[in-house]
């Protein structure tokens, strides 16, 4: 069995905003950790939160994970892929179906939402690739 857990978080500054997405996947067999963060451009923190979900989630698939759990500090994003919540808002319905149809790839997917005090590994990285971004572009 391929087991993976990711963290992710995605974040824009101003809202919407320059905006970064970082994600940790850990193999849970050698417990090796693999670091992703990019800056996406100006949008919302909730578009960030699902970018960075679905990108955790590609980088799962090429390395061959069949199951994945995916921890999260946005309550929203978590309750929506769990189907408590509905997708409403028309910008964030076409990312919902990205991740959901990634999603159904897997033998078995699990969403929980953290507090973002365990979440500090992939917060750190939507920040650094936001700073990064900005120190390129002389902060723009």
């Amino acid at each position: 069995m391929n087991s993976y857990e990711t963290y992710t978080d995605g974040g824009a500054r101003g809202n919407p905003g320059h905006a970064g997405i970082g994600a940790v996947v850990v193999d849970k067999t050698t417990g090796k950790r693999h670091h992703f963060k990019r800056y996406i451009g100006k949008t919302t923190n909730n578009q960030a939160e699902y970018r960075a979900l679905l990108l955790a989630l590609e980088k799962v698939k090429e390395m061959g994970g069949t199951h994945v759990e995916c921890f999260m500090d946005s309550e929203l994003v978590c309750k929506q892929m769990l189907r408590q919540y509905k997708v409403r808002d028309v910008h964030l319905a076409p990312l919902f179906l990205q991740v959901w149809n990634i999603s159904t790839g897997f033998k078995k997917i699990t969403f929980a939402h953290i507090p973002r005090e365990r979440n500090k590994e992939a917060d750190t990285l939507v920040n650094e690739a936001i700073d990064e971004h900005l120190r390129m572009r002389g902060g723009d």
